[in-house]
């Protein structure tokens, strides 16, 4: 995401507070805000898949995936 993205984004906030917007404003917003939100997500994931937990032992181990409870 480009920071013209983002300070679009921020705009688009901005005026929704202000005077409200479009029907045409409101979908741009809510596609922006899903492509922030999927690259945030891409980005934490990656953070997390380089994560280790350092025991006091000394041992380090990666952090794994857990899948949700069903």
């Amino acid at each position: 995401m480009t920071k013209e993205q983002v300070a679009r984004i921020n705009e688009l906030a901005r005026k929704k507070k202000t005077v409200g917007l479009t029907e045409d404003e409101l979908k741009e917003q809510a596609e922006l805000r899903a492509e922030y939100l999927k690259d945030f997500r891409e980005g934490f994931k990656q953070q997390l898949n380089n994560t280790y937990i350092q025991y006091e032992d000394g041992h380090r181990e990666k952090l794994t995936e857990r899948l949700p409870k069903q």
